[in-house]
């Protein structure tokens, strides 16, 4: 059974910056992707940023240039970066982990909320 632990959120001030990190255990397959998504209330939750085992990355256009993410294949973590944040960046982020069979595995999600 594949368990992802999510580092926590917190309140972060417009413009200024987080990283969250998302650990995998407990998986014998292979992992294929890992990325984020995010649901603000009264939303579909949508995709942030996913990357691949061979390192491609892909970003939804409101991230782009300001979120980046990377991964640790060794330690099965995946990193997102997030500067330059906005209220509107305001969610609960989950980490995804989808394995080379397709099976996709979600983490509980972490509160990221950006006010002033």
């Amino acid at each position: 059974q594949v368990q992802l632990a999510e580092s926590r959120g917190g309140l972060v001030q417009p413009g200024g910056s987080l990283r969250l990190s998302c650990v995998a255990s407990g998986s014998s397959s292979r992992v294929n992707v890992m990325g984020w998504y995010r649901q603000a209330p009264g939303k579909q939750r949508e995709l942030v940023a996913s990357i691949t085992s061979g390192g491609s990355t892909n970003y939804a256009d409101s991230v782009k240039g300001r979120f980046t993410i990377s991964r640790d294949i060794g330690k099965n973590t995946v990193y997102l970066q997030m500067n330059s944040l906005k209220p509107d960046d305001t969610a609960v982020y989950y980490c995804k982990l989808t394995t080379d069979g397709g099976w996709p595995y979600w983490g509980q999600g972490t509160q990221v909320t950006v006010s002033s």
